[in-house]
């Protein structure tokens, strides 16, 4: 059996109280009806835009250039710049290829670039429908949600009537009209900004 001393224990009982009333303080922040918690925006977009450059790959004296751009999803683009926005958050190799104009030369994988659309924060969730009638269910679901730096994520999902739940997934039956501000949040440990609630909200309208 481990020992502590008597100080240090009490200090750690001191330390889980403080603990446990911050953690009652954050959870009594996600009740419906308060209206005094961080407001929760929209969600924000993906980042699926990609803006390159490959004049700094070329040997400028050689020029002038086509430049011919492979993106990895079956897109090819032409110009010194580009700008291109994927359908599908995933990684891709972008492949650079150089046309000498002066002899025909085609210098293939000029350069590679990897596009990994896949390391970045998401605060989103999906609902089954926006508008529905009273008693009938709404599903709700955070396939992408993730906070990179941040482990032992918890989802709380704020209906605003009166019901909060936990969870990726969820599922609510509305019992009065009215339109919905949805809440979904998204908490870890980590970082401060783990701690923190990061939330976004989607309205659901309930009819009669």
């Amino acid at each position: 059996m481990m020992r502590f001393p008597l100080a240090r224990f009490a200090k750690k009982s001191l330390f889980l109280t403080v603990l446990l009333l911050l953690t009652g303080l954050a959870a009594r922040a996600q009740q419906a009806g308060d209206t005094t918690s961080v407001g929760c925006g929209p969600p924000l977009p993906r980042m699926l835009c990609v803006d390159l450059d490959g004049r700094p790959s070329i040997d400028e004296p050689a020029g002038p250039f086509t430049y011919e751009w492979h993106m990895g999803d079956g897109t090819t683009l032409t110009g010194p710049t580009i700008s291109h926005c994927y359908k599908e958050r995933k990684n891709y190799v972008v492949q650079l290829d150089v046309i000498v104009d002066k002899t025909g030369e085609v210098r293939r994988g000029q350069k590679y670039i990897p596009i990994n659309l896949l390391q970045q924060d998401i605060v989103d969730f999906t609902a089954s429908t926006t508008r529905v009638r009273v008693g009938q269910p709404v599903s709700f679901d955070s396939p992408e949600a993730q906070l990179l730096q941040c482990r032992n994520m918890q989802y709380i999902w704020d209906f605003r009537d009166g019901t909060v739940v936990q969870g990726r997934t969820a599922q609510h039956t509305f019992r009065r009209a009215g339109t919905y501000s949805v809440r979904f949040s998204m908490r870890g440990y980590g970082s401060e900004a783990c701690v923190a609630s990061h939330c976004v909200s989607r309205q659901i309208v309930v009819e009669p």
